[in-house]
């Protein structure tokens, strides 16, 4: 859970008054650079659309059967796509969200159009 979040649920449960008492609690941690936890460096998570069978059975949840499912259904635009096409069950999804990525694969070079043949004279 995000600090955002975590402030936002506190000032629900204790109403606004409250959040002034906590404001220089909790203000000392910014002043002082404290971030939150970022997400991994997009080195290393995994691809969706170019990870191997084993790199996908590394992530919790994932075995035979759904790493080969997702072999077959790329590629993939984005990665919320693995429960949108049913692979994967959403509180799973939620478990592996931030270690998983959907870079999307290469474009094709644009097709050269089809050149009429030299006339024979």
């Amino acid at each position: 859970m995000s600090f955002k979040a975590l402030f936002a649920a506190v000032a629900i449960l204790l109403g606004a008054g409250p959040i002034l008492i906590l404001a220089p609690i909790v203000a000392p941690a910014f002043a002082q650079g404290v971030r939150p936890a970022a997400p991994p460096p997009a080195s290393s998570l995994i691809d969706l659309n170019s990870a191997s069978r084993d790199d996908l059975m590394s992530l919790d949840g994932i075995g035979e059967v759904r790493a080969d499912a997702i072999i077959r259904a790329r590629p993939f635009k984005t990665k919320t796509e693995l429960v949108e096409r049913r692979l994967i069950p959403e509180a799973l999804y939620e478990k592996i969200a931030d270690k998983v990525m959907a870079r999307p694969p290469p474009a094709a070079p644009p097709a050269r159009p089809a050149q009429p043949a030299p006339r024979r004279t």
